[in-house]
């Protein structure tokens, strides 16, 4: 069993929770990305190794590399590709009874290069897929993937940001386009609660570490994964002391089901880990986990003070009405990580040779 079938055996030891989804069928839009594939990963076990029988479409802008990506997904019978953009759509499948609206990419790259696409895919996408689903017959609730950055900037002082809260953001800002638009689309899932009645609700997830994720995105972990696959040495941009909470995938795919499948229309659930870590400590954590210990280098402006941000959620509501909790802890989900990419790797230098 690859470890990716072992992740899904471990969350899917509480299957009993999604009933509601068995026989169903349910579409995710952004359905190739992260998100969208962690999702496909559990609803396949559960359709394997429990009989669920949930068909999944996937739909996306980029459906025809998915079988590039993961071809053991790819060529499932109950999975559908769905390639279109998702500000195009008119209608869905008129099966469709669940929807997770994923689309949206929070690379900060792409906000710089081209925020108008930013805005238009999570503004514009959300009314097409909020109209869409107007009109199809069966629907019983949809989920969308909004962001905790939708909080703005969390006070330090602060151990964990609660549903409730909200702080500034900097709508002036190009940087902030992909948290406003965020914001934007959750106003629009109650406009279309309260004027079509749609059963939606949102979550907010937080930051994640797992397989799937590419090492080249610009964010601490993945940076500090693939510097210490490389020998090193982890580069830690400021003094470390910045705070950030990491939940692995699998964790996260069955909390976005179980928020599908049981939480209330109207409501915000955070998905994310309640447990914070410096990035010093994280690089700790990295440096110790993989073959050889690499040096770790912090860069620290002699002309500043170090610009420290903290980044965790608060959970509990998750916890206490739907059951969930975190089953891998950080120090797990390094290592798997890890050895996901290293066979990853493997598998790449394998096709190179033929």
């Amino acid at each position: 069993m690859d470890i990716i079938q072992e992740d899904c055996e471990g969350v899917a030891r509480q299957a009993g929770s999604l009933e509601m989804l068995r026989g169903e069928c349910v579409l995710v839009t952004g359905g190739t990305g992260f998100v969208g594939t962690w999702l496909c990963e559990l609803i396949a076990y559960l359709n394997d190794h429990h009989g669920f029988g949930t068909r999944l479409f996937l739909l996306s802008g980029r459906a025809h590399s998915f079988s590039a990506k993961a071809p053991n997904l790819a060529m499932r019978e109950d999975v559908t590709l769905i390639e279109r953009d998702v500000r195009s759509i008119l209608d869905l499948p008129k099966e469709v009874a669940w929807i997770i609206h994923a689309a949206g990419n929070p690379d900060n790259r792409l906000m710089a290069s081209d925020p108008l696409r930013v805005t238009q895919v999570i503004a514009q996408g959300t009314q097409t897929v909020l109209e869409a689903a107007t009109r199809l017959p069966n629907l019983k609730k949809i989920l969308n993937i909004s962001s905790g950055l939708v909080y703005g900037a969390q006070p330090l002082e602060m151990k964990g940001i609660l549903e409730n809260y909200f702080g500034n953001l900097d709508c002036a800002a190009v940087s902030g386009v992909y948290a406003e638009a965020k914001r934007f689309a959750e106003t629009l899932c109650a406009a279309y609660r309260n004027q079509h009645r749609l059963p939606v609700l949102t979550a907010r997830p937080f930051a994640f570490i797992g397989p799937y994720q590419l090492l080249d995105r610009p964010w601490a972990v993945n940076n500090f994964i693939r510097d210490g696959l490389m020998g090193g040495p982890i580069r830690i941009l400021g003094d470390g002391q910045t705070v950030r909470s990491y939940m692995y995938p699998s964790d996260m795919a069955f909390w976005l089901l179980r928020i599908l499948a049981a939480g209330a229309p109207g409501q915000n659930y955070n998905v994310g880990s309640s447990h914070g870590v410096t990035l010093q400590q994280l690089a700790e954590k990295i440096a110790e986990a993989v073959p050889v210990r690499p040096k770790i280098l912090s860069r620290v402006s002699q002309e500043a003070s170090p610009h420290r941000t903290r980044f965790v959620p608060d959970v509990s509501l998750a916890e206490k009405t739907l059951g969930l909790k975190i089953t891998v802890d950080l120090d797990t989900a390094i290592r798997r990580t890890l050895l996901w990419n290293e066979a990853q790797n493997k598998l790449t230098r394998a096709g190179e040779k033929h």
